[in-house]
Order: structure tokens, then sequence, then C-alpha cells
């Protein structure tokens, strides 16, 4: 834990020595001890504290100084530190000056020199003050400080990317926070992007990309070795199933997310209908657990890398980065998911990120409290995203296009749904457009059924319509079906043959592509119940796949 400061100040160097000296002796367990030999100094060295949120508790300052006497010093100082302590150091002469500094700078305290013993003139003194002190200080926050506003989209990703990745943050609004508001200024000028990100080190970024954000954080990047026995791409539930079981088993195996693990599943909210858990846990919970046990057995992790290609020269699969690197292996398994459907409705893109959220946007809903929010979609994904949201909204409308919960919702959501008092299920309904200046003010929704529409005042809307297979990395490679969903194992056969173009003797395996040693696994693959257990079991048979195809080449 970051340590409180006092500071202390003289343009003496013996005497300053000694006050330093007095100080240690008696208060260096609690506090660190800092010195300055001008008034200019120790303004210089608050600011760096200031913009490493380290606590200031109190000004120990001498008032007879060249440039800054010890008063004016404390003037400024209060400035950055409102709340430290102040106490003046006098000769006999300079009492006067010290009780003018009572009335114009709230001085705490002035002790006249020399101050010897320290035991009965000093340390009673500064023991009462800090006494108080220490009563009503703010404990400082030591780690990432992410300052913007709410409806700022770069913001809303940027708390997305840390929150989803397992990066404690803490939440600077600038339109509230005038402190935050006037660190922006001075770090990055009043018209600069948002959000400025702020480090323990004093450093930060201004709109940072993520994979500056990562390397910032001490996020991996960038691959160890040029070859590994299966290459992983992707970091949802199917990729981690097969990280965690591939490298308890001593497979080398590297794992490509372009954003952050957990996948689509690591955005829900609460999951109840897993095994093992039956109080239900987070998708964020989940995925946490997952990538510990995985980095536990040896998996590598790489975190703001896309996987832009597969190419095949046998015997290896080469996996080619968007930063221009390429990684080889004997094997690839492909668990790239699915990319959300964008609602493509008037004013919608325009107020995405500024009150319009495709999912459960976990990092965003305390911020809706007592407001209105919407959910459009009428699957699980959106039953947990309303049941949490719940929790928080005065009241949440479910926008559901067809005529009932059950045809896509499981059972459990269904009746939990029901029982929300605060919850409104509008059926046949669907989003006419959106509308607000700068954040999302009102929905416009129509009934499909009566054609009537109606208008609501909303804070927020969260988007669940389904999904599209994230399956560009191996288009033209191996087979898709006409969604482009990846088609492997026994759909692959033709009148119970492989496919023409099929180069080994034997059938493609279960979870094989077109292509030998290319894999699919959960929500990419066509067939695939998009359930997150079937997922990571997907993931893990692969595994014992890809210990038989390693033996036939």
């Amino acid at each position: 834990m970051i340590k409180p400061v006092i500071i202390t100040i003289d343009d003496e160097p013996q005497v300053l020595n000694a006050v330093e000296r007095d100080l240690r002796v008696r208060f260096s367990d609690k506090y660190k001890i800092l010195k300055a030999l001008s008034g200019k100094e120790a303004l210089e060295a608050l600011v760096q504290l200031k913009k490493k949120s380290i606590p200031v508790a109190l000004f120990l300052v001498d008032q007879r100084m060249p440039q800054i006497t010890g008063v004016d010093f404390i003037k400024e100082a209060s400035q950055l530190y409102p709340d430290a302590k102040k106490v003046l150091l006098t000769a006999y002469a300079d009492t006067d000056v010290a009780i003018k500094g009572i009335n114009e700078v709230g001085l705490d305290f002035y002790l006249m020199k020399p101050w010897d013993p320290p035991e009965e003139n000093l340390y009673p003194v500064l023991e009462d003050l800090l006494s108080d002190w220490e009563a009503s200080a703010t404990i400082p926050y030591e780690g990432i400080r992410v300052a913007g506003t709410l409806f700022s989209s770069r913001s809303h990703d940027v708390k997305e990317f840390l929150s989803r990745n397992q990066i404690p943050y803490k939440w600077l609004d600038i339109q509230k926070d005038k402190e935050a508001k006037k660190m922006v200024e001075e770090t990055a000028g009043r018209n600069s992007e948002l959000p400025v990100v702020f480090f323990p080190d004093g450093t930060s970024l201004v709109s940072p990309a993520d994979r500056a954000l990562a390397k910032k954080i001490g996020i991996q990047t960038k691959a160890k070795k040029p070859y590994y026995d299966l290459i992983v791409v992707g970091g949802g539930p199917a990729g981690l199933g097969a990280s965690v079981y591939g490298s308890s088993e001593g497979l080398k195996i590297l794992m490509i997310e372009k954003k952050a693990t957990g996948g689509q599943a690591g955005t829900s909210s609460w999951i109840e209908n897993y095994l093992g858990f039956p109080k239900g846990l987070s998708g964020s919970d989940l995925a946490r657990r997952a990538v510990a046990q995985a980095k536990k057995f040896g998996t590598e992790i790489l975190l703001t890398q896309e996987a832009v290609k597969i190419r095949v020269e046998d015997p290896y699969r080469y996996v080619a980065l968007e930063d221009g690197g390429e990684i080889s292996s004997k094997a690839v398994l492909v668990a790239t998911g699915v990319t959300t459907i964008k609602l493509d409705k008037p004013g919608v893109e325009r107020l995405t990120g500024s009150g319009i959220y495709y999912g459960a946007a976990p990092t965003e809903a305390a911020y809706y409290k007592n407001k209105t929010v919407f959910i459009v979609g009428g699957a699980n994904s959106a039953g947990q995203g309303a049941s949490f949201l719940a929790k928080f909204a005065r009241e949440v409308y479910m926008l559901v296009r067809g005529d009932s919960l059950e045809k896509d919702m499981s059972q459990y959501l269904v009746n939990q749904i029901r029982k929300t008092k605060n919850i409104k299920v509008l059926f046949n309904c669907e989003v006419l457009e959106v509308g607000g200046k700068t954040k999302l003010e009102k929905v416009t929704v129509v009934n499909n059924f009566t054609n009537k529409t109606k208008t609501y005042k909303a804070s927020a809307m969260f988007i669940f319509i389904g999904a599209l297979p994230h399956s560009q990395i191996v288009d033209g490679l191996v087979k898709l079906d006409e969604k482009g969903f990846i088609i492997s194992g026994l759909e692959l056969l033709e009148n119970g043959k492989p496919p023409k173009d099929w180069p080994l003797k034997r059938q493609p395996f279960y979870l094989e592509t077109s292509v030998p040693g290319i894999f699919a696994a959960g929500d990419v693959r066509h067939g695939s119940l998009p359930r997150i257990s079937t997922a990571i079991g997907q993931g893990a048979i692969t595994v014992n796949l890809v210990h038989q195809y390693l033996k036939t080449v």
C-alpha cells in the first residue's frame, strides 16, 4: 500500500536534515518523508504526487525562504492538497506572520525554532494533526484510473476491455468530478480525445487503442515461439476448453484472441444452468477461472492480436496475424465464435456506446439505476441481460419479435422474467428508430401485429439479436455452409464418402474441417448447439482428435 506523504521544506540544509531526521524517527513506519530546499522544488514534487494519486498528509514549512515564503507556498500547495495539515516553522519574530497565516490559508499550527526536544515540542503536535487527517482522509485508489464521460463510446470500449480482461480500474466521470476534469486538461489539453487512462507510475495514455493499452498493463501480445503443437484461434469457451485440456496433456498451445477471453459467454451477466454452480456465476468469472487453469498448465495467450488468415503448407499450418507476423503449427483449432449482428435502424449506429450497447454491458449497468432501459431480443442472452439489468433499472422493457419467450429461451429464465415485477415484455415488437442528441433519449417501437407505434423515453438500450459466424479466417480454405458456418466431421461426407478434394484415405475426424489438421469447435461450427457446456466439450474433444492427427503427420 502507498504511504501518505509528509513533506518538509527549509532553505537551510542543516535545519532541513534535522527536521527530516526527527520526522523519520517517529513517522516513517506509516508515512513517506520527503524534503525540499525550496518552495518551487516542493511544488514540482506535489504535482507529480498528484498525478500518481499519492496522498499528502502534512506540510511542515519554514516561513523565511527566498522566492516564495512558507505561507505563500501553503497557499499554492493547498490547491493541490486542500485537506493536508499545514504547519509553519517560524522564528520568534515571525509569530505575527503565523497568526496571519491561520486566518488567510487555514494554518493548523505554527512551531518556533528550535523545537528540541522533539518528544515534547514536535511529536505531540504532529501526532494530533495526523490523527485528525487519518480520521477524515479518503483512502486513495492505487490502480488504473479511466477518466472520461459516460456517453463517450471510446470510454465505454476501454472500460469494457479492462473489465473483460480482469484488470481492476477506477472510473472518473469528468462531467461530475472537477478534479478529474482538471487532471485530463493538465495531461492532454481541454479538447483532447477521451478517455485518458492514468497509471500508478504517473504515466497516462490518451484514448489508447486496445493493443497499446494491453502492452502498457503487461498483457502478452507477441508469441514467444515460432512453432506450437496446436494453435487455438479464439478465446471463448471452446478455445479455453481446448487450451486447458491440451496443455494439461503436454501439448504446446498458443491461444490467439482479438479482444478478451471468454467470448460471447464472457459478457453474460449471470449463468445459472452451468454444471457445478447451483447459485450461478458470471461469464467473466467463468472466463477468469478458465484462463487461470490454462496458464497454470502452460498455455500462452495472446490478446489484442487478430488472426486474419490460415494457409497450408504440409505438414504445417500457418496462422497470419494482423500485425504481419506468422506462426506455425501442425494443427489449428478455429474457435472464433460469432459476430454480433448490428441493429440497422435509424440512429442506432450514431448512439452506439452513448446509451446503446451490444450485450449486457455490465460495466455500464450501475449507471442506469432507477432509469428506463430496453432489451432487444428474446433468446437466453437477452433474458440473462434483462434479469441482470432489472437489479438496477426502474423498469426494463424487452422487445421480442415473436409472440412468446419459450421458443428461444430456457424455461428457468422465462420463469425468472415473469417473476420480476420491473421487467415488461412487449411481444411482436421491434425498434423502429432511436433518438437523442449526444446520448440515447428515446426509443420508438412498432408492433408488427397491429402496426401501431409508440415512443418511450429511454436511458439505455442493450441489443441481443443474434450473431453471424466469424469464419473469415478460413473463407476459401475450408467448406462453409450458406450462412458461413464451418462444416466439419460427418457433415462433410457426400453419400457416405469424403468430399472429392479430401486428400487422405481416412474419413475426416469429428470436428475436423475439409482440410486435415484444421478443426472447428463452438458457435462457429455448423450445427453446434449454442451452449457454453457444448463449446467447452467440443474444445476438449478436439484435443483427443489432435493427438490422433499428430500421429499421422
